[in-house]
């Protein structure tokens, strides 16, 4: 009996171990989350704000045809604007160029619209009409 007991004392010792174990290490990822509760900050966020007209469809257009990329870009974009060294807005001919220059061809949607009769129709629009014209 006594060789059971030493046995269930060792394995009673073992399992507390283990037990204080898992609260110490509990305890450690409770308060790595506290010093973190400071404001994370998302580089495309700021770099929204930095964008000027047209830019947001340009970026967004970029991170639709190369992710990982545009990822990359927005990265470096964030620094050089925290570190001040991009203090004006980016339009999106700006934008456009800077993908450009680096060998990244982001392809824009384009539009070409005409005014008739005071309104603006667009190109495919009017020369639709025309051949339909033509048709009849």
């Amino acid at each position: 009996m006594s060789e059971d007991d030493s046995e269930l004392q060792r394995l009673q010792a073992k399992r507390l171990a283990e037990m204080q174990k898992n609260i110490s290490s509990r305890d450690d990822s409770v308060e790595t989350p506290e010093p973190s509760k400071e404001k994370t900050v998302n580089p495309r966020d700021i770099l929204i704000k930095q964008l000027g007209f047209r830019g947001l469809e340009v970026l967004t257009n970029a991170e639709s045809q190369f992710p990982n990329e545009t990822k990359m870009i927005i990265d470096k974009l964030y620094e050089l604007i925290k570190n001040g060294e991009i203090t004006e807005n980016l339009d999106g001919g700006k934008l456009l160029g800077l993908f450009r220059s680096i060998g990244l061809n982001v392809r824009m949607d384009t539009k070409i619209n005409i005014q008739q009769d005071g309104k603006f129709v667009s190109l495919t629009d009017k020369l639709s009409n025309k051949s339909k014209d033509d048709v009849e």
